[in-house]
């Protein structure tokens, strides 16, 4: 194997060092320190250059440091930055309405992080389930899927599979009724089971779970199974929306609107954190003053960064460039994979992909592999063990999307039996 790896510069190493020493080591980042991005592309501490592919999880969709949304945040941010929601300020109505009409729903209630969304959207499902559909207090359910990831929250980790996450941080929060993801039969024999069920809570794709997508037709089916038990629909779009998976949402692959939408990453194009919660009138009137809230959730900036994103999107066509170049770079992944027995699977959703590497989930070589594709000037991180995400910027070319094919195939040489 070619001996080519990256050697880290003093600077990068004292930087990570600082992380080290005085951080929390709650993440695990690639040994990559970074000062500057534009577009695609972000360089590091020494100037070197490489192809985002991860794009902050989805967060930045529109491309780093998008001109017309960091301006947007500059110019608010040297008005109004904060009043808390006990005033009114002048972007928080404009942008609700915006927001709203963007995705159909009535009501908007604007939070910060994805994780925060989520708690928000269980809240409101629950308050539903008791003031509207008549559940008896205490008594609501809410399914969930197996492998999926909802943030880190407490009441969140309460029903993952994620024993990392999980583990000495319990005792858990009752409330959740776990089924297999991509079974319908599960959700309609839970369904059928009990009357206390409030809502199923869902990822059109299983992102961080390896880029997990359902069989066609699972979310209309899944839709129309809650909408005959009086049950909400919770698409959790924090990481799958805002074209993403090349339509604005990934449920509308499949003609489906959810009762309450969840979004948050690339509502703002990655400058600043916002998140969303959506639903419509009878779902969202059950919250009252004083019951929920978020001191910065609504604040100015937050609203013009997230009407500037979301234009942003509509005006570039990201979710039709998303569609057609999901296309490439798949065609030309499965290409390489005819070529090299590393990559067992391709899959994936408009720019919202991942390789299956061949070997456990225990094994480094999916790590060893996205190191070589550091060294070729390419980012990516796998994710459960033995598969690797892809995910660009949406803004990113057909040449670039070729370019980039041509440094995953040179680094999965490296490693070829």
């Amino acid at each position: 194997m070619e001996q080519v790896q990256q050697i880290l510069s003093s600077k990068s190493n004292v930087l990570i060092e600082k992380e080290n020493k005085y951080g929390a080591h709650n993440y695990h980042p690639l040994p990559v320190v970074l000062e500057r991005g534009e577009g695609v592309h972000v360089w590091d501490v020494d100037g070197k250059k490489y192809y985002d592919f991860l794009s902050a999880y989805s967060a930045v969709n529109q491309g780093h440091c998008h001109p017309k949304i960091v301006k947007a945040m500059v110019d608010q941010a040297q008005t109004l930055t904060l009043t808390s929601r006990a005033f009114y300020n002048d972007k928080l109505g404009n942008y609700e309405e915006f927001v709203t009409k963007f995705f159909g729903f009535d009501k908007v209630l604007p939070m910060n992080t994805g994780a925060e969304a989520v708690e928000t959207a269980i809240k409101l499902c629950r308050k539903w389930a008791y003031e509207v559909k008549g559940v008896a207090e205490h008594e609501a359910q809410i399914i969930v899927c197996e492998n999926n990831f909802h943030g880190r929250t407490t009441t969140i980790i309460s029903f993952s599979n994620d024993e990392s996450a999980r583990k000495n941080f319990g005792p858990y929060t009752a409330g959740f009724i776990k089924i297999e993801y991509d079974n319908l039969d599960a959700l309609e024999k839970v369904l059928e089971s009990s009357k206390n069920i409030a809502g199923f809570l869902v990822e059109p794709i299983q992102g961080e779970a390896g880029v997990y997508v359902p069989s066609e037709g699972y979310l209309a089916k899944a839709k129309a199974l809650c909408e005959k038990h009086n049950v909400l629909f919770i698409a959790d779009e924090v990481q799958t929306g805002i074209a993403r998976t090349g339509k604005l949402l990934a449920v509308h692959h499949e003609n489906v609107q959810p009762d309450i939408l969840i979004l948050g990453k690339a509502i703002s194009g990655g400058v600043y954190p916002v998140s969303a919660v959506l639903c419509n009138d009878v779902i969202m009137n059950v919250i009252k003053p004083g019951q929920h809230g978020s001191t910065f959730g609504g604040n100015p900036v937050a609203a013009a960064v997230a009407i500037a994103a979301l234009e942003v999107v509509r005006d570039e066509n990201l979710s039709e460039n998303a569609e057609r170049l999901g296309i490439i770079l798949r065609n030309g992944l499965n290409d390489i994979a005819k070529r090299n027995n590393l990559i067992t699977l391709v899959r994936g959703k408009g720019l919202l992909n991942a390789i299956v590497i061949n070997c456990d989930e225990e094994s480094d070589l999916a790590w060893e592999i996205c190191l070589r594709f550091r060294d070729y000037g390419l980012l990516a991180k796998p994710t459960h063990g033995n598969k690797i995400r892809l995910a660009p910027p949406l803004v990113i070319t057909e040449d670039q999307i070729k370019d980039c094919l041509a440094i995953i195939e040179k680094a999965l040489n490296d490693f070829k039996k």
